[in-house]
């Protein structure tokens, strides 16, 4: 069984930046006309087929920061090896719906990621990071400006931009368990955002 775990905030006031995984996760349960989720190792988690895998989606229910007090749980109770384990999160450092996949390598200050790799023991879970820019394209801003910009709502042109870029990353997802992750990674990463 795969896990396909998209980060996020709980609550419906958070429809922003942070959330996105959350969508993707969303947008796949839909795709694949998933049962509906039961809360379990604090998060909401619904099983289904996708690509002829059996998986579980799961939107941690912890706050983005404690995220692997939910996943860790789920991938020792199911048994899951680390390469089966696929997390889908927001990244301030590609341009806005720029999809990144990736096995392993350091959470690079992102909370959630740290959380995960801490609840798992090990960096090597597979990673897609969905672009949300930084504030005013800016490749320096302060901590206070980061924080304000992952948690602020779209602005219109990315909420424009925001269905086909959700659509993207489910379609990069169902990559990784159709071909495995080395050609999703070909065909993904190649891809320019404009």
């Amino acid at each position: 069984m795969n896990v396909i775990v998209g980060l996020g905030n709980p609550g419906e006031h958070h429809a922003d930046r942070h959330n996105i995984g959350f969508m993707v996760v969303d947008r796949l349960a839909e795709r694949i006309g998933a049962a509906p989720a039961t809360k379990r190792f604090d998060g909401l988690c619904a099983h289904g087929r996708l690509e002829g895998r059996d998986v579980l989606l799961v939107k941690p229910q912890t706050f983005m920061n404690a995220s692997g007090d939910c996943v860790g749980p789920i991938a020792r109770y199911h048994h899951i090896e680390l390469a089966d384990v696929l997390v889908i999160h927001d990244e301030m450092d590609l341009p806005f719906g720029q999809l990144r996949l990736k096995r392993g390598g350091s959470a690079a200050g992102h909370n959630g990621v740290r959380s995960i790799v801490a609840g798992l023991g090990s960096e090597e879970f597979v990673r897609l990071r969905v672009g949300v820019g930084r504030p005013g394209g800016q490749w320096g801003s302060g901590r206070g400006q980061v924080v304000s910009h992952v948690l602020s709502p779209f602005s219109d042109e990315d909420a424009a931009r925001l269905p086909s870029t959700i659509d993207d990353a489910a379609d990069a997802v169902q990559a990784v368990l159709a071909h495995g992750l080395s050609a999703a990674m070909n065909t993904v990463n190649r891809r320019i955002v404009r």
